[in-house]
């Protein structure tokens, strides 16, 4: 490009237009990324967000203020107009983590913008107010125009970035880091001051279910899907309660509209009910069938969305791609060092404090005042009292300063007259202990923190619990599942159920419209309607559907009366009962105590064993009770006495005999559901308690009902009828001791899942589970050295006995293992009952003095 032809004005210069775009262009694209677009790493907060929270706490009083007036007070240091300003005021509003809202903010889930500004209000929550800002810790910088002061960083006590997650795309390149729930956040910080492994999922405000599988811990290249949860209401309709991240239920409908147009689903209408929660119904065209458009509404709208984070934050001036774990080991280091320079900084006041104390007692103590008296120069005066403080001033800690003896001058005549000695060592031994404390606490810095983390958690976590579901989702194509009616859950330990539970024990399939009743340990019956999460009372041993008059249910008891008081047995019917009112079936007397229960659905009286506690005085200490002997009578009868000595425990003896046939079940892989036409795989005859059991590949063995309305979402390693006799085998890898284990177990009698493997090490990994009788594995070992070792056949049925689920196991070979390969199992067949050994067949107590049981021969 030529040059420009130069003009004859003094004081100019010539410049090549060539290379200058290059120059002004890296200008501003470095401008946009350091202080408009990417967050920096350890405050988490843009420059707008970091100069809203300085603003916010600079008119902090207490009060909410004007958003209006926050903007204009941010305008002092954002120098890019109050639209901006307040766009991103409003997004921090809504999260609910740092700003205190008041009036019409908006709303996260309809999409629905805020009020003008003018019209809503703000303050700080005390969570911001505490975690924040602290101006001792904070460095400074001058404002865009020189006439303020800001923050280079607050200084934040927590992974706040993570927390609230944030995106911006800059010029040439962009950042989205997907929020993170507050408790969870506070666990991993802890986890890694303890040096220890953690693992961060994301956690959205709209709720949803997510699948992480890609979530490649935040880095570019990784991939969340996201999906709406989706129940049925009924046969015709279907609810939306939770949507994605990232959509609103405007979007959602407008998919959902779209596809129906395009023949993808077929619905009759979609009606949007959503207030403070969403709630979208989808009504169904006439056999239209519900299954199907669950999945259709996951595979063509935005039912499901798919997110790929890219977690890009400024770390020294530059921007860096880091990793979710790699972004919270920083925070929490930060906040170690901050935590560090707050106790450096108060130990420092502190000092000072003892130390000018110290030379008040001593200058009053010891009437150095006096020595002034005679002096006529200020610097007679100073003299004076340094040459009157030296014989009393070894015990300092530092040297006495000229500010120190001018700091004695200034004290009153009336403070030196009421001057208490007492008091001022009290005072000043105070402050020794908290000396002592600070110092203590600078001694054991990363206990400090985990302990500030801890109350952190305790402080503001209640209601913090994880929104999103985190599940495996299947393939569309695959597998076809749907919602019959309302799942039921409870919480047998903190004392909820309701149908929101989905984290905690599933029970049944109910109406919206049921009652249920719930029994406890005390003995306390109540019946309450179905609803989302109802608070019952802790020690639930018993949660079912009720019905009005139902004299078919019979309920059987055992029970203690009062603290120490005699055992009764009972049986009785709930045929009428005021809704949520408590009754007792134990007498209303306190601290009575349930310790047999049974509810049977066809009046079954099953046969059960009180073992009484040793006592000298007992010959017999098993007592055998058959229900079946008792009658039925009201809820409130107090039975009949089983025993007036101590229980040990009572224990089923003999099944109640019951009126239904065993029912054949099967499972259709294509849907994932249980039926009982013959579609797929038997799973056998089924009755009374009988389970189906399902094991998955991360480790977790469950136990389910045979109801057909079960829906089993996942895939599994192993779903077959559950035989409680039968042993599992799992041969896993052990990454700390780098060596292969084999263990073999059984299962409770429980629908909690039961994890038999929980290496935390993600280098560690289940290679084989199996439920065969006699499982064969082959051993392929690694050419060391050149020296190939022949391969071994295990039999691990005889290689290791069945312990507890949560054993170890035993180490399968002390060699470098290269394949692990299945091999058929051994066939086993059950010992015929003609064939059942002899031995044990009927039980006798021994002597008084035997304390023990005597198995005789049959044939003796």
């Amino acid at each position: 490009m030529a040059e420009l032809t130069p003009d004859k004005h003094e004081g100019e210069s010539l410049k090549k237009i060539s290379g200058m775009y290059e120059e002004w262009f890296l200008d501003y694209a470095s401008y946009v990324i350091l202080e408009r677009a990417i967050p920096s790493v350890h405050d988490g907060f843009k420059p707008v967000q970091r100069r809203i929270m300085h603003s916010m706490r600079e008119m902090e009083d207490g009060r909410y203020n004007k958003v209006a007036n926050i903007v204009g007070n941010t305008m002092k240091y954002h120098p890019h107009g109050d639209m901006a300003i307040t766009d991103a005021m409003v997004q921090l509003g809504q999260k609910g983590l740092l700003i205190d809202t008041q009036g019409n903010w908006g709303n996260v889930f309809t999409g629905d913008g805020a009020a003008a500004a003018r019209y809503i209000e703000a303050r700080l929550t005390k969570f911001a107010l505490e975690v924040i800002f602290n101006p001792k810790t904070t460095n400074w910088q001058l404002s865009y125009d020189g006439r303020n002061r800001e923050p280079v960083d607050l200084p934040v006590k927590f992974p706040l970035l993570l927390a609230q997650g944030v995106e911006g795309i800059a010029v040439g390149l962009s950042t989205k880091i997907l929020p993170h729930n507050f408790n969870e956040l506070i666990d991993a910080s802890i986890h890694h001051l303890r040096g220890k492994k953690f693992i961060l999922y994301p956690d959205f405000q709209t709720g949803g279910m997510i699948d992480v599988s890609d979530y490649n811990d935040g880095e570019r290249g990784g991939r969340i899907r996201i999906r709406a949860k989706i129940t049925q209401l009924d046969k015709n309709t279907l609810q939306i309660t939770e949507i994605p991240y990232g959509t609103n239920t405007g979007t959602l409908i407008e998919s959902v509209i779209k596809a129906n147009e395009k023949g993808k689903i077929k619905i009759k209408h979609i009606e949007d009910n959503t207030a403070r929660d969403v709630d979208i119904l989808v009504h169904l065209a006439p056999g239209t069938s519900p299954d199907k458009t669950i999945d259709a509404l996951y595979a063509f709208t935005n039912c499901e969305v798919s997110v790929s984070p890219n977690a890009c934050v400024i770390v020294n001036n530059k921007p860096e791609f880091l990793s979710v774990s790699e972004i919270l080991k920083i925070n929490t280091d930060n906040t170690v060092n901050l935590l560090k320079r707050e106790l450096e900084i108060e130990l420092g006041e502190l000092e000072d404090q003892w130390h000018y104390s110290s030379l008040e007692r001593i200058f009053i103590e010891n009437r150095i005042y006096r020595n002034i008296e005679e002096e006529t120069t200020w610097e007679g005066v100073i003299s004076a009292i340094d040459e009157g403080l030296k014989p009393f001033i070894g015990h300092l800690k530092r040297e006495v300063t000229q500010e120190d003896i001018v700091r004695l001058t200034e004290i009153k005549i009336k403070r030196i007259s009421k001057f208490d000695l007492d008091k001022a060592q009290q005072y000043i031994d105070s402050l020794e202990g908290k000396i002592a404390q600070v110092q203590h606490h600078l001694n054991h810095l990363v206990e400090y923190a985990i302990a500030y983390y801890q109350k952190l958690k305790e402080k503001y976590g209640k209601e913090k619990e994880r929104l999103t579901e985190i599940r495996l989702f299947e393939d569309i194509d695959a597998a076809k599942v749907a919602a019959a009616n309302v799942k039921f859950y409870a919480n047998f330990e903190e004392g909820f159920i309701g149908t929101s539970l989905k984290k905690d024990e599933y029970l049944f399939e109910c109406s919206d419209i049921d009652d249920i009743i719930a029994f406890r340990r005390d003995g306390t019956m109540i019946v309450t309607k179905v609803d989302d999460k109802t608070f019952i009372g802790k020690n639930i041993i018993h949660v079912a559907v009720w019905k009005k008059k139902d004299k078919r249910t019979t309920y059987n008891l055992i029970y203690r009366y009062g603290k120490t008081g005699p055992v009764y047995q009972k049986r009785f019917n709930v045929t009428s009962v005021i809704r949520d009112k408590e009754y007792s079936v134990c007498k209303d007397k306190e601290h009575s105590e349930i310790l047999y229960f049974s509810a049977n659905p066809n009046g079954e009286a099953e046969v059960v064993q009180v073992l009484l506690k040793v006592n000298s005085r007992l010959k017999k200490l098993r007592i055998d009770i058959n229900f079946a002997e008792l009658d039925v009578k009201g809820r409130s009868a107090k039975g009949n006495l089983v025993t007036k000595y101590p229980v040990k425990k009572v224990e089923l003896k003999e099944e109640g005999v019951s009126t239904l046939a065993p029912r054949k079940i099967w499972f259709d892989d294509a849907v994932r559901r249980l039926n009982a036409e013959g579609r797929g795989e038997l799973l056998g005859a089924f009755k009374g308690s009988d389970k189906i059991l399902t094991i998955s590949t991360k480790g977790v063995a469950q136990l389910h009902t045979f109801e057909l309305s079960n829906r089993f979402d996942e895939e599994y390693s192993v779903l077959e009828k559950w035989e409680p006799s039968k042993p599992i085998t799992c041969v896993y890898y052990h990454s700390e001791r780098e060596r292969y284990y084999v263990k073999r177990f059984t299962l409770e009698d429980t629908l909690n899942p039961q994890e038999f493997y929980d290496l935390a090490d993600e280098n560690s990994f289940i290679e084989m589970i199996s439920v065969d009788y006699i499982p064969v594995i082959e051993i392929i070992f690694k050419k060391i050295k050149g020296h190939q070792r022949d391969s071994e056949t295990v039999n691990l049925e005889e290689f290791i006995s069945v312990k507890g689920i949560s054993a170890l196991g035993n180490q399968l070979t002390s060699y470098a293992v290269k394949e692990i390969k299945v091999l058929p199992p051994i066939p086993y067949e059950e010992p015929k009952e003609e064939e059942m050994p002899k031995k044990e067949t009927r039980l006798f107590f021994g002597s008084e003095t035997s304390q023990g049981l005597l198995f005789v021969d049959e044939e003796e």
